[in-house]
């Protein structure tokens, strides 16, 4: 089963993709948030042309575990998600994987242009990686 998973950003919005086997992600692209409309048929179309079974969207919790802003940002762009795709969509705990991404890519020695450019699509590619391995019998 192929996967896509999904760091959503009021900004940005970051794609990563899981190889055949449900083992590996990869990232795939970062777009616009906004207008959202266009950001779902975007979606839509990597959903229909790589065969996407199930989108795993990352849910942002403080760290006392409970929900924010944040989270109903992505509540309702999942809302407005699912219009356009017959998907799966599954929300998974994304706390700090935009922090992690952002120290990896510094410790990498990534420009600010480069990390910029890159951030949200690792993001993805990690939240995806998370859910992966929490689940092998994807």
């Amino acid at each position: 089963m192929k996967l896509l998973g999904i760091d959503y950003g009021a900004r940005r919005i970051g794609l990563a993709v899981s190889d055949e086997t449900g083992t590996m992600a990869l990232p795939l692209e970062q777009l616009e948030a906004e207008p959202q409309a266009t950001a779902c048929e975007r979606i839509a179309a990597v959903v229909r042309e790589r065969g996407i079974a199930r989108i795993v969207i990352g849910l942002p919790r403080n760290m006392d575990g409970s929900y924010g802003s944040a989270a109903q940002a992505v509540r309702d762009f999942v809302v407005a998600l699912r219009k356009f795709v017959a998907a799966e969509v599954a929300e998974w705990d994304e706390r700090l994987t935009t922090a992690a991404v952002e120290r990896t890519m510094v410790e990498a020695d990534y420009s600010r242009k480069r990390r910029r450019a890159q951030r949200d699509a690792l993001a993805a590619q990690l939240i995806l990686q998370n859910y992966l391995d929490a689940h092998p019998e994807q």
